[in-house]
C-alpha cells in the first residue's frame, strides 16, 4: 500500500478519535456552557452516595421550584453534606456540575481523545511536534480537571 494512503488513513483515524471526544464531551458540556433552553441552575446538597451516583436536595438559583432528590455522577461529587453548583438537565432529575470544575469535567472525554490521537499522529503521520502538542493539551486538560475536582 502506498505511503500516502497509510498517512491518509492515519489522519482519518486521528480525526475520528477527536470527533468522538468532542461528541462524548458535548453531551454534558452543553448544559454547563450554554445557558437558557429550560436549564435550571442552582445548588445540590449531597445527602447520599451510592456506587455510581450521589443524590440530595436541590435549591434553585432563580424562581424554579426546589426538588427533594436530584442525581449527579459520583465522580464530580464532593464529601457528603457539601453544596455544589449544578445545572439540572431539562425534563429529568439528573444534574451536571457547573462552574469551572464542571466545565473541566465535562470535557474529560476530549482530553482522553487528545492523548489517544497524539499516539496516532506520532506513529501514523510521523508528525512528532503536532503529537506533542496534542498530548500536552490532553494532559493539561485531564490534570486541570483532576485538580479542580479535588479542591
Amino acid at each position: 500500500m502506498p505511503a500516502y494512503a497509510l498517512r491518509g488513513a492515519a489522519g482519518i483515524v486521528a480525526a475520528l478519535i477527536l470527533a468522538a471526544g468532542v461528541w462524548a464531551s458535548w453531551d454534558s458540556a452543553r448544559y454547563v456552557m450554554v445557558s437558557g433552553g429550560g436549564r435550571e441552575r442552582g445548588t445540590l446538597s449531597l445527602a447520599r452516595c451510592g456506587d455510581d451516583t450521589c443524590t440530595g436536595p436541590y435549591a434553585p438559583a432563580s424562581g424554579d421550584k426546589p426538588r427533594d432528590r436530584v442525581v449527579i455522577d459520583k465522580s464530580v461529587a464532593t464529601p457528603k453534606g457539601e453544596r455544589i453548583p449544578v445545572v439540572v438537565k431539562p425534563d429529568s432529575d439528573e444534574a451536571v456540575r457547573s462552574g469551572g470544575p464542571g466545565f473541566l469535567h465535562a470535557w474529560l472525554p476530549l482530553g482522553g481523545a487528545l492523548l489517544l490521537a497524539a499516539v496516532v499522529v506520532a506513529g501514523g503521520l510521523r508528525l512528532n511536534r503536532m503529537a506533542g502538542v496534542l498530548a500536552l493539551a490532553g494532559g493539561v486538560q485531564l490534570s486541570a480537571a483532576f485538580a479542580a475536582l479535588s479542591l
